[in-house]
């Protein structure tokens, strides 16, 4: 698993679960939290779960279903040995292993072994089925509180590339139409410009897009992501500039194009490379 930045923390009957991830989609909880509600030592309780064979049996399917790097030879040699009483696992000899993904180990401020939401809840109703269900409860109200503040955020993005739009028309309707065009004729100009941005920033026309998604309602904006949308507001106020200035739309298919590709690459690493980092790596780094 790569470094994830924390997101959030569950609350479950007194004891915070910490949360990583990047992409929402695939979040790790805190094992060693988890862990505590049972012992005081966590270690010993992660690597007693760990040397279970169902364990090990639902970790390898967890592997061998996620991570195309996952290596079976090992595992199957763990699978032989798993409920013998001299057998021993644990997070670190699981990862170097089989090349796992599923769990990992951290050391510094955030110190402590992650796992896949998948397993962390397997490892909680191993841990106390009454405590899984109250990390499960205070999870649940995240993912809901998470996708209403998605949902906010990209409605307000869609909102001002609309305001923008409006921006945007008038200065087609101010320097691009000369008044002895026909109403077809203005409203093809409108399109046209659209489109124009719509190449710059999705490659594509509307009508191209509509082509390929013949089973989706709406337009490919409607299903834009929220930096798109953020750079396409920014790009309708640019192309209006460009207007303004009267530069031809040649010209200005390249320089929106140019602008769209340096906001889109700075917004991937703002969201991404420059967030705070969970300390890699198996050291006692800090």
């Amino acid at each position: 698993m790569a470094n994830k930045p924390i997101k959030d923390t569950i609350h479950a009957k007194g004891f915070d679960i910490g949360i990583y991830t990047t992409d929402y989609e695939n979040e790790f909880i805190s094992l060693t939290d988890i862990a505590k509600y049972k012992s005081d030592d966590p270690n010993a309780t992660i690597c007693n779960w760990m040397r279970n064979r169902e364990t090990l049996e639902f970790l390898g399917l967890w592997e061998r279903l996620h991570n195309p790097d996952f290596n079976p030879l090992e595992f199957e040699g763990f699978r032989k040995e798993a409920g013998l009483n001299a057998f021993t696992m644990s997070p670190s000899k699981w990862i170097n292993s089989v090349n796992a993904t599923g769990i990992t180990s951290k050391a510094g401020r955030y110190g402590g072994t992650y796992a896949h939401s998948d397993i962390a809840l397997e490892f909680a109703s191993w841990v106390s089925a009454e405590f899984k269900l109250y990390i499960m409860k205070d999870y649940q109200r995240l993912r809901r509180d998470e996708s209403s503040r998605l949902s906010l955020a990209w409605n307000l993005h869609r909102e001002i590339a609309k305001l923008n739009y409006r921006v945007h028309t008038d200065a087609i309707k101010d320097n691009l139409i000369p008044p002895e065009l026909t109403q077809t004729q203005i409203s093809y100009k409108y399109a046209s410009e659209a489109d124009m941005l719509n190449v710059a920033l999705f490659g594509k026309t509307a009508k191209e897009w509509r082509d390929e998604n013949p089973d989706k309602n709406g337009n490919m904006r409607d299903y834009a992501t929220l930096n798109q949308l953020l750079v396409l507001a920014n790009m309708e106020s640019y192309n209006a500039i460009l207007i303004e200035q009267g530069k031809q739309m040649s010209e200005r298919l390249v320089l929106i194009r140019e602008q769209a590709v340096k906001q889109l690459q700075t917004l991937d690493q703002v969201s991404l490379d420059n967030l705070p980092k969970l300390p890699g790596g198996d050291s006692n780094e800090e």
